[in-house]
């Protein structure tokens, strides 16, 4: 019965020709360094800059790392980790910690307090700033101790499968600056992985407003909705694509922030450290300090985040697979995980213009429901609402990590796990793939395997 069903699926579901990444924007490439090539076609000095910017990216830095400007140039005071490798570990996605007592290492976490005006920027909490920061250089404190405690229960699937799901809940403590109060809002992040966003960011802005549909007009109960976030650049409103939240305009802006909220290293974009005024020793250290990060190396690393490379789909004729892509669409999954966009004109990066890209994502803001909410707007974005994840690279996850975890938190170890915590608007899907026979359900998972 449940091989009858799978070749009804196929029949009815017309599977024809599987989706391809283009070959100018794709590495046939496998194993550890699945994200760590740069797009096919670079020129001499684009790849002069590529490797340039991966080693800021990977560089540790360190109080007064720089031999030209020791007094300027140094981690801090206040970080999370040392190096942005740190936490994109080989480009891909962070870690989060498994035992009871194991600090956050690759996992950020976002304060804000209530507040503020409506879609604007979340308000920072008055003592401890926008993100709590466990790490001071010597003479300023660090924020705190942030650990999480996992708790898992057992769901079965209409066929009787058991799948193990957990939940992690945020501890916060040690806190050298005093209380946080009742009032505050914390959202746990994993580091996302970073393949592709050139060509992101690429797609027109009018494409991905033409996705958008927050009244729900064709009536599929999927309301994308584009993030209006602050562009520093501009000095002004735009569309957000960056970011687990769609809170970025631009990957330059994304990376600068990342600069001085996770290493403390400023820049012309953001000037100014995140010491607040309880914390007096942290506005000690930085008192006549200007922009740490030069203009140069902001630019050299966020070239080297726009050209790394996405890799070549895998076994994407395979029957199985085939299946797979066909139910993906069939369920709904596809109404958010936009399978196919174009790039539009790319004056700095003339090889990512009119390209067809296939990165399963329409980079807009979707309700995921009441067990995936951290409860902490972001601009638009509600505390239900996350930005629809690139599902390309994802059958590579687990050969470029240490461990697989998946979600904005990582508290998914497998791509069955991330589907089942999905609500809100991707709750039909989500019981369709519960009441799937086995063999349905493995055909969608070998299509994100292959990935």
């Amino acid at each position: 019965m449940m091989r009858r069903a799978f070749l009804l699926a196929a029949a009815l579901l017309g599977i024809s020709a599987p989706l391809r990444a283009d070959e100018a924007v794709t590495v046939p490439i496998q194993g550890r360094d699945a994200f760590s090539r740069p797009l096919p076609g670079l020129d001499p000095a684009q790849r002069t800059a590529f490797h340039a910017g991966r080693s800021l990216f990977q560089q540790v830095w360190t109080v007064g790392s720089s031999e030209v400007r020791p007094d300027l140039d140094g981690l801090g005071p206040l970080s999370n980790r040392q190096s942005c490798i740190a936490c994109h570990v080989k480009n891909g996605r962070g870690e989060p910690p498994e035992g009871e007592g194991d600090v956050l290492r690759s996992t950020l976490v976002r304060l804000s307090v209530p507040g503020g005006k409506p879609g604007g920027a979340p308000p920072p909490h008055p003592v401890y700033g926008d993100q709590f920061n466990p790490d001071g250089i010597p003479g300023v404190p660090g924020e705190g101790r942030a650990t999480l405690i996992w708790s898992e229960r057992v769901e079965r699937l209409a066929d009787g499968t058991p799948v193990a799901l957990r939940r992690p809940e945020l501890r916060l403590s040690d806190l050298a600056y005093g209380p946080l109060g009742s009032e505050v809002m914390t959202s746990v992040r994993m580091a996302p992985p970073i393949i592709g966003l050139g060509l992101l960011e690429a797609v027109s802005e009018s494409d991905l407003l033409a996705l958008a549909d927050p009244d729900d007009r064709d009536g599929d109960g999927v309301r994308g909705r584009a993030n209006l976030v602050w562009d520093a650049v501009r000095g002004a409103f735009a569309l957000g694509r960056f970011g687990l939240k769609a809170n970025q305009p631009s990957l330059r802006q994304q990376n600068a922030g990342a600069f001085d909220g996770d290493l403390g290293l400023t820049s012309t974009l953001f000037p100014r450290h995140g010491c607040t005024a309880a914390q007096t020793a942290c506005l000690a250290a930085v008192a006549g300090a200007g922009p740490e990060l030069d203009d140069e190396q902001l630019d050299l690393v966020t070239l080297y985040t726009r050209t790394l490379a996405v890799p070549e789909r895998r076994d994407a004729d395979d029957p199985l697979v085939r299946v797979g892509e066909g139910l993906f669409a069939a369920i709904g999954c596809a109404a958010c995980h936009t399978p196919t966009l174009r790039t539009g004109p790319s004056p700095s990066l003339p090889q990512f213009a009119g390209r067809t890209i296939h990165p399963y994502t329409d980079l807009l803001l979707h309700d995921m429901g009441e067990g995936l909410a951290d409860g902490r707007p972001d601009f638009q974005a509600s505390g239900r609402q996350w930005r629809t994840p690139p599902l390309w690279g994802l059958g590579l996850t687990a050969a470029v990590a240490d461990r697989a975890t998946y979600l904005h938190d990582g508290r998914a170890r497998s791509p069955l796990e991330a589907i089942l915590w999905h609500g809100g608007e991707a709750e039909t899907a989500r019981e369709a793939v519960r009441r799937m026979p086995s063999l349905n359900r493995k055909a969608l998972l070998a299509f994100l395997d292959s990935l």
